[in-house]
């Protein structure tokens, strides 16, 4: 089911297992199995959670590694592996660094993504923030946001429908030059991942969705009506997807310690916390539960879906 700007507030996943960063990660994800994000993908897919993500790192420093741990599964072949196995659910990469690769390159991964799910991909790019990561690969961790304006450019126009895309920029230039299979959808929606200034000035002027990074409950308001002001100014009339990460949840009584953070309770007190995020103008909030086990976490995903979810619209 498309995310839209009229309908209910939606709502949709980051991955376990897929990255381990020790800010977020539990403790069961690092002895998962390929069969286990299988089954957490299936549930989202069965629950009616709107898109499963996937995050993007080719390699982590070791004066990184300790914070956020070096599993980090490609964005591609991960969600290629998930349309497989699900029906319904979107497909996102939250985010995916597409600075660090040429843009013909991440649209023929895409589009064929795109092509064999039937239509059911979200592109999430972000700036990345990692300067060895960058180097490695030869890209330009200093000119990061300029090199993100024209790589959004650059893919706006190959992820296209056109067989022949073209563009020309000053680090990317193309034309003439066919790809094939189109995306199943006929253009891929680009949501723009950041928080900085900058990242919300380019989600207004070049993005289809905004995923903010973190923004707490009281900051959000300004900074969805700065999204709404650049894009206004931008002349631009389509409505953009706002997002919004919320606080981990565990639906009813944990017993275990889950973090002062964390939003508990009953069904109806979640969502009317929850609704608070659809009155400052969230279209879609990303979710992440509180869990110590595979199974911990599937029970969640269903509970919120059957007990909570009815009445985030309310």
């Amino acid at each position: 089911m498309p995310i839209t700007t009229t309908g209910p507030l939606s709502y949709g996943m980051q991955l376990p297992i897929q990255s381990q960063s020790a800010i977020f990660a539990e403790g069961w994800e690092a002895a998962a199995t390929p069969a286990d994000l299988a089954e957490i993908a299936r549930t989202a897919d069965r629950a009616g959670f709107a898109y499963v993500a996937s995050c993007d790192h080719v390699a982590i420093p070791r004066r990184l590694a300790d914070a956020m741990g070096t599993v980090w599964y490609d964005p591609v072949a991960t969600l290629a592996f998930l349309a497989g196995i699900t029906e319904r659910v979107l497909l996102m990469s939250h985010v995916a660094v597409v600075g660090l690769r040429h843009p013909l390159v991440t649209a023929k991964q895409y589009a064929t993504l795109d092509h064999l799910c039937g239509g059911r991909l979200v592109l999430g790019v972000g700036a990345g923030h990692v300067p060895e990561e960058f180097r490695a690969l030869g890209a330009d961790f200093e000119g990061r946001g300029g090199l993100l304006d024209e790589t959004v450019d650059a893919l706006r126009a190959a992820l296209g429908p056109e067989e022949y895309p073209e563009f020309a920029g000053e680090r990317y230039a193309f034309s003439g030059l066919g790809q094939l299979p189109r995306p199943a959808q006929g253009r891929v929606p680009v949501w723009v991942g950041g928080s900085s200034p900058a990242a919300v000035r380019r989600a207004a002027v070049r993005g289809d969705g905004w995923l903010p990074q973190g923004d707490p409950r009281d900051r959000l308001p300004a900074q969805i009506a700065r999204l709404k002001e650049l894009r206004e100014a931008a002349g631009i009339e389509e409505p953009i997807v706002v997002g919004a990460i919320t606080e981990p949840l565990y639906v009813g009584d944990p017993g275990w310690p889950v973090g002062r953070r964390t939003l508990t309770g009953k069904p109806q007190a979640l969502a009317e916390s929850l609704r608070a995020y659809a009155a400052m103008g969230v279209h879609q909030i990303q979710v992440r539960f509180r869990s110590r086990s595979r199974d911990e976490l599937t029970d969640q995903m269903a509970a919120f879906a059957a007990e909570v979810a009815p009445h985030l619209d309310r």
